[in-house]
């Protein structure tokens, strides 16, 4: 290698191209930034070039004769004011943000540090002490072959049933699994496990995250892990720790197992989403760490409070919040959607903690920068976004209200479907309200059905199984005294706490397990399953086991309920083979004009709902008829009946016979005429004759 020449100031990154390698690096306050190169061994400095710049707040530079494998970190020259929000310290090695590749292991240290611990000043005290020797550092990873867009299966929104599931989870403890791909991209996409997905006739995996993360200090200290992985180090990077031992081994390992991992559920007509963390970074408040964002342009890449700017706004519960409304910064996220699409082939992401992304000094903006940049960004146009429409700042409850073809999670609906089924006082306004949408927060002029996320557990809380088999939560295992996860989630245990050998009970768990699903899987909008819950998977009653990598967040295949198995696999065949349970428009209460379906709603005389009838907290059976604008789609009734006894209904319409009894009592196919009892805790779905 020679000396630094002249490079371009885009892409940003490190960039293999003309026999050596590009580096641009943003920074908008930095007087000057640093290259420096390490040998082998990762902690020998060899080489430092000042990168040159800024042009357009951008440094760069190209180095003849490098390549793949290359190790490098940077250092940022520049004021060391927090109280004006620059904290620029370059006794610190920083990551690129756009790193491809990061290699070390963090550990918490002093050195790690902008401030000196323990100092009168706190967090504006300045630390002198090099940490280079122990921080990470980046190796430069090339451009992967480009993808065929058009291998991507293309799911029509309203066909879309999600599942989601954490990677290592899925087939740590599958044992058709070979046991060195448990627990790894390539478990995942092992034909034993495709075998499930296609089974249970699920379209779509929502990925919990899989770009590489660090865990929190508080876990570090104590030797923990976030399992979960919403955390994130490398926006650019697959998590090495979701890859098999081969993969981790080589430069391109992890990278190329992932793509393998998706190409292989593409070929099995399953699209792949990534659940992403673009609203925080590991370097937590002003007190944590300096690794990356802090010290190239703390006043760039983060939101400061106004009137200290020394301090984080902590709109995430995490102790910073990404500036998002920088154009710098939307421009980092954008990159690294498009790398995913582009380079690594997935189909859509969910955003967590959305609202974030929305942020501006005036609250929450829909039409900010970050979303008219996506919604015109050629890449990313026909992916799948769903957000979850809720941060920790103030306004940040924002269900329905993200723009354009945005999906939302829907926690209306997990509440109100558990609380009717749980008999804990939903009424029928607020059942009927869900099980179509929610038309009541999703605009129906600006938002189709499957704008509403519909789910009824998801990683973070009860599973299914223990929604109805405790009454409180058991986090112990987590280390935190039992104070963490959320408090007075609903659930009902039935009588036994945990497990049961009650015959009662556990009819009735399973009664209320299978009703639950069958409203999920049959309401209108985009059902998602949380993965587990098909074969009624516990995690002993932890609702917050973020924290826990071993048996209690791994499935538990040796115990599956086959049964329920089978009875989810039916519901998703049912949904998929009958439009009306997945219809693109929104329900008229008539059947009229060329597109419209209609919906009306019966009390169990037959007779249409009264006011008194849909605020009536203590009678809460009733039923539900489909009509389709056309004689194309058979005619549909269903009857909901969360009483522990047997609801006599007079069905609205002449004949009929049952597609689907959640109770199990009723078999397929039996014809009723006028009049039909219903199961105790019973779904029903008929069909008109």
């Amino acid at each position: 290698m020679s000396g630094l020449q002249p490079g371009r100031f885009a892409p940003l990154g490190a960039q293999v191209r003309d026999g050596g390698v590009n580096f641009a690096v943003f920074s908008a306050n930095a007087s000057r930034i640093e290259l420096c190169i390490f040998g082998e061994d990762g902690a020998t400095e060899v080489a430092r070039h000042d990168l040159l710049g800024p042009i357009d707040q951008v440094f760069c530079g190209f180095l003849p004769g490098a390549g793949e494998g290359l190790t490098y970190g940077l250092r940022a020259h520049g004021p060391y004011l927090p109280s004006q929000g620059h904290r620029f310290n370059p006794n610190k090695l920083l990551l690129d943000p756009y790193a491809r590749h990061i290699v070390g292991q963090y550990a918490v240290r002093p050195e790690h540090h902008g401030y000196e611990w323990g100092h009168a000043q706190g967090s504006l005290s300045f630390n002198a002490a090099d940490n280079a020797q122990h921080a990470l550092k980046v190796r430069v990873l090339g451009s992967p072959p480009a993808r065929t867009r058009a291998a991507r299966p293309r799911q029509r929104l309203e066909d879309v049933v999600l599942y989601e599931v954490h990677v290592k989870g899925f087939s740590k403890q599958l044992s058709a699994v070979p046991a060195p791909l448990r627990g790894t991209y390539a478990g995942l996409a092992h034909p034993a496990s495709v075998q499930h997905l296609k089974r249970l006739g699920v379209t779509t995996l929502s990925l919990l995250p899989i770009q590489q993360c660090l865990s929190e200090p508080h876990l570090l200290s104590r030797g923990g892990v976030n399992y979960w992985g919403y955390n994130t180090l490398g926006f650019f990077c697959a998590d090495p720790r979701l890859a098999t031992a081969a993969a981790r081994a080589s430069l391109r390992g992890v990278r190329d197992e992932f793509r393998a991992m998706v190409d292989a559920l593409h070929a099995a007509g399953i699209e792949v989403v990534l659940d992403v963390v673009y609203n925080h970074t590991p370097e937590g408040n002003e007190f944590g760490a300096t690794i990356s964002w802090r010290g190239l342009d703390n006043a760039s890449y983060y939101r400061l409070h106004r009137h200290d700017p020394s301090q984080c706004e902590n709109l995430t519960g995490c102790g910073n919040s990404l500036n998002v409304a920088h154009p710098r910064v939307t421009q980092f996220v954008l990159d690294s959607l498009r790398f995913w699409v582009s380079d690594m082939g997935v189909d859509g992401f969910r955003f967590d903690l959305a609202p974030v992304l929305g942020r501006t000094d005036a609250g929450f903006e829909p039409q900010g920068a970050f979303f008219q940049a996506l919604r015109q960004d050629p890449v990313l146009a026909d992916v799948h976004l769903i957000s979850e429409p809720w941060d920790a700042g103030p306004g940040g409850y924002q269900l329905g209200k993200f723009p354009g073809r945005f999906m939302d999670w829907n926690d209306k609906f997990r509440d109100t479907m558990r609380s009717y089924w749980l008999q804990a006082g939903a009424t029928r306004a607020e059942f009927a309200q869900r099980f179509t949408a929610s038309n009541d927060v999703f605009n129906p002029r600006e938002k189709k059905p499957w704008a509403s996320v519909n789910f009824l557990s998801v990683h973070d809380g009860f599973t299914l199984r223990d929604v109805v088999s405790y009454s409180k939560k058991h986090n112990l295992a987590n280390g935190e005294d039992n104070r963490d996860g959320r408090d007075g989630e609903l659930c009902q245990n039935f009588g036994d706490e945990g497990p049961s050998k009650d015959p009662g009970v556990q009819q009735t768990r399973h009664r209320v397990q299978r009703a639950m699903l069958a409203t999920l899987l049959l309401a209108q909008g985009t059902p998602m399953l949380c993965a587990g819950d098909e074969i009624g998977n516990s995690q002993q009653g932890n609702n917050n086991a973020y924290c826990l990598d071993n048996p209690t967040t791994w499935l538990s295949w040796a115990d599956a309920d086959a049964d329920l198995m089978q009875w989810v696999s039916e519901l998703v065949a049912l949904r998929k083979a009958h439009a009306l349970l997945h219809w693109p428009e929104w329900f008229d209460d008539r059947a009229s004009g060329h597109h419209h379906a209609s919906l009306t709603w019966t009390a169990p005389t037959g007779e249409p709902m009264q006011v008194r009838d849909w605020h009536d907290s203590q009678h809460t059976a009733f039923a539900a008829a489909m009509r389709a604008p056309d004689q194309a789609h058979p005619s549909l009734v269903l009857l909901f009946n969360p009483h522990a006894t047997h609801q006599t209904f007079q069905l609205p319409c002449t004949r009929a016979r049952v597609l689907a009894d959640s109770s199990g009592d009723l078999p397929r196919g039996t014809k009723f005429s006028h009049q039909l009892q219903a199961p105790a805790r019973s779904l029903l779905l008929l069909q008109t004759l």
